[in-house]
This record gives C-alpha cells, structure tokens and sequence, in this order.
C-alpha cells in the first residue's frame, strides 16, 4: 500500500514524496468513488459523505505530521483516515458493517477510529471534532509532549458556538491545535456565505487571538506549507493556528444526491476542469518532468487495485458477534 512520507514538521519535499501525495490522492478518489456507488446497491448501509474533490485538504495536512500528531474528524471523514494512513481494507470493512472493520463494524462511516496511526476519531456532531482535538492538545501540553492535534471540520461548523468554545480555550491556553476548516461552500445545500456574520471565517478566528489564514485548497502545496507552519508555531509553544482550506466537493452532501438546486452542472464542471486538485499536481510534475503519462497511469492502477482488495477484504468479511 502506498504511504504518506512521515516528513516531520519541514515544508521541503522531495520528488518521490510529491508523487506519494500524489498516488494518496488517488487513493482517496477512488475510495470514494466506489463507497457512493456500493452505498447506491445497498452494499453500504445508512449511507456516506463523499469527499470526492477535497483530497488535497487532507493529504497536504498529513504530509507534515508523524504518527505522534493526531487527527479528529467530522461526519466526511473518509479522505482524512485514509490521508492519516487508515488501511483502506479495515475502512471499507467497516462501511460495510464487518467485524474487520476500525471500530469492529459498529460505527459505520461517521465514527472511524485507529489510534495506533493517531487518528482519534471522526463523529456526526457539527463542531464536535475541534473539541476532541482540543482536548488531546490539551494532553500534549500538560505530558510536555512534542506533538500536535488536528481538527478538520466543515464551512458549516463555523456557525456552532462549541468551535469557537474550542478555539478561544486553545488560543488562551497556548495550545498545540491546529484548526482546519474545510471550507467547500455548501452546508448541507446552504451556501456558506449567505449565513456567515462578517463574511470572513479567517477574521472571525483572528479575534480569537489566534493565528490564522486561508489558503487555497485544491493546492496540496500550499496547504501543506500552512500545515508545516501552523505544527512549527505549536511546537514551539505559540498556540493554535487555524487553516481555512477553500475547497469543493463533486458529489452531494451526502451519497446519491445529485446537484439539485442549489447547485449547477455547470458550477461543478468548472471546479472539476479547472480546479481539480488531483488533475493540478499531475500537470505540476508533468511540468517538471517528475511523472510521464505511463507512470500516472500506473499510479490509477495501483489505487484501483487498493480499492477493489478493499471491497473483497470488507465482501470476504465476517460480520460483527450479536
């Protein structure tokens, strides 16, 4: 299976670990791809959150943490497990309800857990995952341990006073958080913008009195430099940072649902041909003569076989003990 590099907290990367970001987010694509569709022929019960589009959010994040650092997630947490180095075969067994599966077939999509690689959990709860790293920075801080915790949540959870909660005890407390907020637009089918005070998400961090900035994040290069920089402040005892990733997803809010309403075809298309995070960091090392064709070829290969070995793993599954 390929792996994110354990990079430590450098920004610098090499041409093999670019190409490795590169192979986790195809990954990650293909993953979800194939969890909408089997949740579609009833394989998948209760259904998932595709995360399809978002891949660089997570990979650039965990590009700079090790094992030691944490990562709590919300309920569209698959791309961030599988970027933290979850086995995509205990994953998918897990969507499918198996006894193999990271919490042994009981949690279903929204509660993913495997400490061993520091991911500390994903939940439904809005805002919820900023206050469980919350208090695993906490524990760093007070066991003076070199590490830090990450929070991803959505656009959405910037409008629920336990984020802010989380974020104000961090900022006072000096605490080892990082805070990413992956900013795709959408609550649920509500554009964001229509329903954020201010209408800025990084000023609104700002008055916590913590650091804060928005990148692009559909560049996994840049994400992964405000990453470094955020684990650097903490590690050195300056506190949380807080990271606005401006993303999008293809899919719907949840599996299944198509553009509806509140979105266009052609909205989605543009982000898709223009904006593609996966399509952006293939053309970036096509550029620099990193990767060929036949090798970006290769790498298709290899995480559609990862994931079709993930659904005969989870198929192949026995089913959790009544």
């Amino acid at each position: 299976m390929s792996t994110i590099p354990d990079t430590k907290d450098s920004a610098e990367a090499s041409v093999e670990q670019t190409v490795g970001w590169l192979s986790r987010m195809l990954l990650i694509r293909r993953f979800e791809e194939r969890a909408e569709q089997l949740t579609l022929r009833g394989k998948i019960p209760g259904g998932v959150h595709p995360a399809v589009g978002q891949e660089a959010t997570a990979v650039g994040v965990a590009s700079v943490l090790t094992t030691a650092d944490t990562v709590s997630a919300p309920h569209r947490g698959h791309h961030h497990a599988l970027a933290k180095g979850m086995s995509p075969d205990r994953l998918m067994a897990e969507l499918f309800g198996k006894a193999t599966g990271v919490s042994g077939g009981r949690g279903g999509s929204m509660h993913l857990a495997d400490f061993e690689i520091g991911f500390i959990g994903s939940n439904g709860i809005v805002g919820a995952s900023v206050g469980v790293a919350l208090g695993d920075a906490f524990a760093a801080h007070y066991r003076h341990e070199q590490r830090v915790a990450v929070a991803f949540f959505g656009d959405g959870g910037v409008n629920t006073g336990r984020t802010w909660e989380a974020v104000n005890l961090a900022s006072a407390w000096k605490l080892p958080l990082v805070v990413v907020c992956e900013n795709n637009l959408y609550a649920v089918e509500t554009p964001t913008a229509e329903v954020t005070g201010g209408g800025s998400i990084v000023r609104r961090a700002e008055g916590f009195g913590v650091a804060a900035v928005s990148v692009d994040g559909q560049d996994v290069g840049e994400v992964r430099e405000a990453a470094s920089a955020a684990k650097k402040r903490a590690l050195a005892g300056e506190g949380p940072t807080f990271i606005e990733a401006r993303t999008y997803r293809y899919s719907g809010h949840g599996s299944g649902e198509g553009p509806g309403a509140y979105r266009t075809v052609d909205e989605i298309e543009q982000w898709r041909s223009s904006r593609d995070p996966i399509m952006r960091l293939r053309a970036a090392l096509a550029k620099a003569g990193q990767i060929t064709d036949d090798e970006y070829a290769r790498l298709e290969t290899e995480a559609d076989r990862e994931v079709d070995e993930a659904v005969r793993f989870a198929e192949e599954s026995p089913w959790p003990d009544e």
